[in-house]
């Protein structure tokens, strides 16, 4: 297997109806994943890059969230039709999409 140029977590952390926290999982962070996985098989982009499923990624009153790495880019909120654009600006020409980028002070 190649080394990916770019790695993509997506949360599909799911918690219990009414959780304080909520989660990614009730925000449509399945259909997210689902669209990366589609456009991953669609444009040939495995080996290239590499797509997880991940559990919490901390930031759930945000999601549904991505982070790519090794790059360190947190989105939040990302909707099924944002997809495209984070793999075509961010995965294969490497400028972050800035309208869906997380606060900075999430890593504080």
């Amino acid at each position: 297997m190649p080394k990916p140029i770019r790695h993509v977590f997506v949360c599909t952390q799911t918690r219990p109806p009414g959780h304080p926290k909520g989660s990614c999982g009730q925000r449509g962070c399945g259909e997210v994943f689902q669209n990366f996985a589609q456009k991953f098989e669609q444009e040939l982009l495995y080996g290239r890059y590499a797509l997880t499923a991940t559990g919490c990624l901390g930031m759930c009153e945000l999601g549904p969230v991505v982070l790519i790495y090794p790059d360190g880019v947190l989105y939040a909120q990302v909707q099924p039709q944002d997809v495209s654009e984070i793999v075509t600006k961010h995965l294969e020409q490497g400028t972050p999409v800035e309208r869906l980028l997380a606060p900075e002070t999430i890593w504080g």
